[in-house]
């Protein structure tokens, strides 16, 4: 029974570590544009769009693609290899980045935003990452690999908007070296996946006969373990999207500098991929559940902290900037944010990983990826709507966006207590 559920459980961790290495490059060179692109997204949005509501569009669209590329990239990569996935995913970004970057050249807003839905192609095949690291892991193994690959973001967090400070102003037509810049590394990004030694697809009659049928997406969904893994999932990075989204606008809405906001994002992405190094550690240590619930512990904590400064009137509106407290209260919150995203949602990559045979995880990952960054894509739209229409200031817009993380942390935090309960099975 053990050995048809797990027969990468069989492989060396020698072959995932290396596998584990190439993902971290992969992770660091090529996830690079995704900062760039949040970065430009919004300002060549605000250049080109029909009107300053439409100006982060094109972020929305990255997401959006990410989200309908899951369901059909993840069996793909199931039946002809994880490296064939990854291949088009590059490909997608290079086409995405040039779409955008005519749309510059030529004034277009319709050009941007398709080129934006594109990259969303690469997203998605980003997100296989940690998925793939998991492949030729051992069960000991497993979520240390996820959480290394995690790790490579925080140097791709560190090039990307490094590179864009060279590319971004280098034509006439700003941003446009961004999106060229984009491409190349797609192009030359591409190589990395040669170096992958992973498990070739089933194609369509490559299932081993002792194997049991894969299960339908509902009956997947009916099994606790995943359900509450993707729930779980969902919220952490949801709630993630839609508090840092709008950080940059209450920072500087209570009166601090574009700095300051830089800063305070700056400690986020921190906070998000450092803990990386360890997480899996703790995992290994503490059992998967016990992490993913700190992690949900964390992101209230965050919400806490932000409620607190406005509560304190730390955040009171002079409007000019000088009460530093202020300052320190979005630090505190967005450091929490960033380590609350990580224990939840490694945990909950961790959980789904081990929660599937490996013949469904085309099915199981390309769903999982699709419901959660559906959510991000809301929680994107959504996070302007609280900030800018859910009150009459930047402190009742802040309030409002902490306070719709409530009932969100609740639905996750049932969902585990209820998995918790369920009885062991074989």
């Amino acid at each position: 029974m053990t050995a048809t559920l797990e027969p990468d459980a069989l492989v060396s961790d020698a072959r995932a570590k290396r596998n584990v290495m190439v993902l971290v490059a992969a992770q660091a060179i090529l996830g690079a544009q995704m900062p760039m692109l949040f970065v430009v997204g919004g300002l060549a949005g605000g250049m080109l769009a029909w009107h300053v509501c439409f100006a982060t569009l094109p972020i929305a669209l990255i997401v959006f693609g990410s989200m309908t590329t899951a369901p059909w990239l993840s069996p793909f990569m199931q039946r002809n290899g994880r490296k064939a996935g990854f291949v088009i995913g590059t490909l997608g970004g290079a086409a995405g980045a040039a779409l955008a970057a005519a749309g510059l050249w030529f004034g277009s807003f319709t050009l941007l935003l398709m080129g934006s839905y594109l990259t969303g192609i690469y997203m998605s095949a980003q997100g296989f990452y940690r998925f793939a690291a998991a492949d030729t892991a051992s069960e000991a193994f497993r979520p240390k690999a996820i959480s290394y690959v995690m790790a490579g973001g925080l140097l791709s967090a560190i090039i990307g908007p490094q590179l864009n400070k060279l590319v971004a102003e280098a034509y006439l037509i700003p941003f446009l070296g961004t999106y060229l810049a984009i491409i190349a590394l797609n192009l030359a990004g591409m190589g990395i996946f040669y170096w992958l030694d992973l498990p070739p697809g089933t194609k369509k009659t490559g299932t081993a006969a002792n194997l049991p049928p894969a299960r339908t997406r509902r009956e997947l969904l009916s099994d606790p373990a995943i359900l509450v893994a993707v729930i779980c999932a969902m919220v952490s990075y949801a709630l993630m999207n839609l508090v840092m989204t709008s950080t940059p606008l209450a920072v500087v809405g209570c009166g601090f500098g574009t700095n300051a906001a830089n800063d305070v994002v700056t400690a986020h992405v921190l906070a998000m991929f450092a803990p990386s190094f360890f997480t899996g550690h703790l995992i290994a240590r503490f059992g998967v559940r016990k992490i993913v619930a700190t992690g949900l512990l964390i992101l209230a904590a965050a919400g806490a902290v932000a409620l607190t400064g406005v509560g304190a009137g730390l955040l009171s509106g002079s409007g000019t900037g000088s009460e530093p407290m202020g300052l320190f209260s979005f630090f505190g919150a967005l450091i929490l944010l960033g380590l609350g995203w990580n224990f939840g949602f490694i945990g909950a990559t961790t959980m789904l990983a081990g929660a599937h045979a490996p013949h469904e995880r085309g099915v199981v990952q390309g769903m999982n990826d699709a419901l959660v960054f559906g959510c991000v894509t809301v929680a994107s739209l959504a996070s302007g709507g609280l900030m800018n229409c859910a009150g009459g200031d930047v402190v009742q817009g802040w309030t409002a966006v902490n306070l719709a993380m409530a009932p969100f942390l609740m639905l996750a935090g049932g969902a585990l207590v209820w998995l918790m309960m369920q009885p062991k099975t074989a």
